[in-house]
C-alpha cells in the first residue's frame, strides 16, 4: 500500500517538475510543485504511521503451543497419496540385471 502511494506521488511530482522546466512559468509553477511535494510528503508520512500502527497491533512472538497446533493442523490437512504399485496390471516388469561386462584392466 505504501509503495503504491509513494509511486503515485513521485510520478506526480516528476510530472509537475517537467511541466515547470518545459513551460518555464517562473515562481508560480515552483510554488505549485512545492505544494504537491509537501502533500506527497504528508501522505507518505501518514502511510508510514499507519503501517507502524498495524505492525504494533499484530500479535507478538509465537508461543510453542501455537506452533504445535499449527503443525498438527497442517498434518490433518495433508493428503495421503498412495505410492504406485510396481506389480500393477499394465506395468512392465523391470529388466533383470545382466551379466557383468568385462572391463579393460
Amino acid at each position: 500500500m505504501v509503495n503504491v502511494v509513494m509511486r503515485s506521488h513521485a510520478s506526480l511530482v516528476l510530472f509537475l517538475l517537467a511541466e515547470l522546466l518545459l513551460a518555464q512559468s517562473g515562481l508560480g509553477g515552483l510554488v505549485s510543485v512545492l505544494a504537491v511535494a509537501a502533500s506527497a510528503a504528508v501522505v507518505t508520512a501518514a502511510a508510514l504511521v499507519l503501517c507502524a500502527a498495524l505492525a504494533a497491533r499484530s500479535g507478538g512472538p509465537l508461543t510453542p503451543t501455537r506452533i504445535r497446533t499449527a503443525i498438527r493442523d497442517r498434518e490433518l490437512r495433508t493428503a495421503f497419496l498412495a505410492q504406485r504399485d510396481p506389480d500393477a496390471r499394465g506395468r512392465r516388469r523391470p529388466r533383470a540385471p545382466g551379466r557383468a561386462l568385462l572391463t579393460a584392466a
